[in-house]
């Protein structure tokens, strides 16, 4: 007696098929399972004896094998059950072959026999419809994995025993319709922002760019406030876009009732996070916070307080825009086209640099502070600025009348400068300023006259790098296109080496 059942194995977020390979024969009793499997799926004997014998089928006193083909890929998690489920009872005769043959099968089972929710239904069913197949699944993944595509088969069941009347005919299982997430943004207003100016112009030039922004100021002055505020005048996410955040998400098991929205991710990961929080990994490789931040902004707040290898870890992500997990046996690659937003202290006590302030510590204090961040992390900021403490004059000034509405449409209409720019150059997969190549950048970027000798002179005297050089350009770009300029200009180039300003580092050495 043979049974055999598609199913998918997660590898980042391409769902690989594996079959489910049943044979019952004559011999001692014994229940194994081989294919590499891991702990979850081992265990699934259990699951799957009891589901079975809750809708009435017992399995036979038999030698019972099953194979996970190929048996050289690793075999994670519980979704294995209901697919080695389904192959036994083919094997059984309780199901035709044919039932199935047309579908991919996750799902977690019950002792009772209900099929609960397991993560990564959405790339489970982009990979099932890339093969020109439809997908059984739990009732609770149905609307996550109707996004795949409208003309796919999904069986979306609650129970075994119902996937079971369904292919008698007895029951009709309904297709599943997918769900949009329509939560409102509840991200601060620039309006709630009195004062910062300068900071406000900094934020919004790093939205419309998707410039990497560090905030260096006093505890109080508004840091992490104005980055929260950052998703109010963020575009929201294309269609396209959508989906590639929506299956990171689902591996990560966070759509909550499989519902797909359009606003950017925002990640705010606590300072004690560890490596494989951060970037991903463990024993069962998971996408991380970076990961999780795809195509939406990664705010590490108290930046320096990171250990300085998991900041570090960064620096692969920011430059090219995917995580790469390297073990013995396998690598996963998680998609991290993410925006860096980081604010910090000037020193331990955060008041350095303060006029008629002396640091108790000396200038020790700061030095040791600041060299827990590396130059090359540092060198992949585009935007770094000083955010000063907020005066009680501040406060009593009336609300700014520009709200982030107003913000949001600018910030808009300049990516869309962007990407119709980098369609005409050819550049698909390029969409800010951000992330163009330099050969790219230095056509597009290219300043007048007195732009260029400007820049010329600063680079002299700013002894700028080869990355320095092309960020003041990325940034001088998207000045440009904010004000709707279809060439860089001397006032671009200026502004942009304003925001490379005086780092700290700068100021430590002088």
């Amino acid at each position: 007696m043979y049974g055999e059942v598609e199913t998918l194995a997660f590898d980042g977020i391409e769902a690989r098929p594996v079959k489910v390979q049943v044979q019952i024969s004559p011999g001692l009793q014994a229940f194994s399972i081989v294919g590499l499997p891991d702990k979850a799926v081992a265990e699934s004997r259990e699951r799957v004896r009891a589901a079975l014998h809750a809708i009435g089928l017992g399995l036979p006193y038999k030698h019972i094998s099953i194979n996970l083909a190929p048996a050289d890929l690793p075999k994670e998690g519980s979704h294995f059950d209901l697919p080695i489920a389904l192959a036994l009872m083919i094997a059984c005769g309780a199901v035709a072959q044919d039932a199935v043959d047309d579908y991919a099968v996750i799902g977690e089972l019950s002792l009772d026999g209900a099929i609960s929710h397991v993560p990564g239904a959405l790339p489970a069913a982009i990979g099932a419809n890339s093969r020109s197949k439809g997908l059984i699944c739990p009732q609770s993944c149905g609307a996550e994995a109707a996004w795949a595509s409208e003309d796919m088969s999904i069986l979306a069941a609650p129970h075994l025993l119902s996937l079971t009347n369904h292919f008698k005919g007895s029951q009709s299982l309904s297709r599943p319709k997918p769900a949009v997430d329509e939560e409102i943004c509840n991200a601060p207003d620039l309006m709630e922002i009195k004062g910062q100016e300068t900071a406000k112009r900094a934020l919004e030039l790093s939205a419309a760019g998707g410039h990497n922004l560090l905030m260096i100021g006093p505890p109080g002055s508004g840091k992490s406030m104005l980055a929260s505020s950052l998703p109010s005048i963020l575009p929201p996410l294309e269609p396209g876009e959508m989906l590639e955040v929506s299956q990171i998400q689902s591996l990560a098991g966070e759509l909550a009732q499989g519902r797909i929205g359009r606003q950017r991710p925002f990640r705010a990961p606590h300072h004690s996070a560890s490596m494989a929080a951060l970037v991903g990994g463990g024993s069962r490789p998971r996408p991380g916070e970076v990961a999780l931040a795809h195509l939406g902004v990664l705010f590490l707040d108290e930046l320096p307080e990171f250990t300085p290898q998991v900041l570090d870890a960064l620096r692969q992500p920011l430059e090219s825009g995917e995580t790469i997990i390297a073990r013995a046996n396998h690598r996963t690659t998680y998609p991290s086209r993410i925006q860096l937003v980081a604010a910090m202290n000037p020193c331990k006590c955060g008041k350095a640099f303060e006029p008629g302030y002396a640091c108790g510590r000396g200038r020790n204090c700061t030095e040791r502070y600041q060299s827990r961040i590396s130059g090359p992390l540092l060198d992949r900021i585009d935007i770094q600025i000083e955010v000063p403490a907020v005066t009680a004059a501040d406060l009593i000034l009336p609300p700014p009348s520009e709200d982030s509405a107003a913000v949001r449409t600018r910030v808009t209409r300049a990516r869309k400068i962007q990407r119709d720019r980098f369609l005409e150059h050819g550049e698909t997969g390029t969409w800010t300023n951000s992330e163009c190549s330099g050969k790219i950048l230095e056509t597009i970027a290219a300043p007048d006259a007195d732009g260029l000798s400007l820049l010329r002179e600063a680079a002299e005297l700013m002894r700028l790098t080869a990355r320095g050089y092309h960020r003041t350009l990325r940034i001088a770009r998207t000045l440009a296109d904010l004000q709707n300029q279809e060439r860089v200009g001397r006032a671009q180039i200026a502004e942009a080496l304003s925001y490379r300003g005086e780092t700290l580092h700068d100021r430590l050495a002088a």
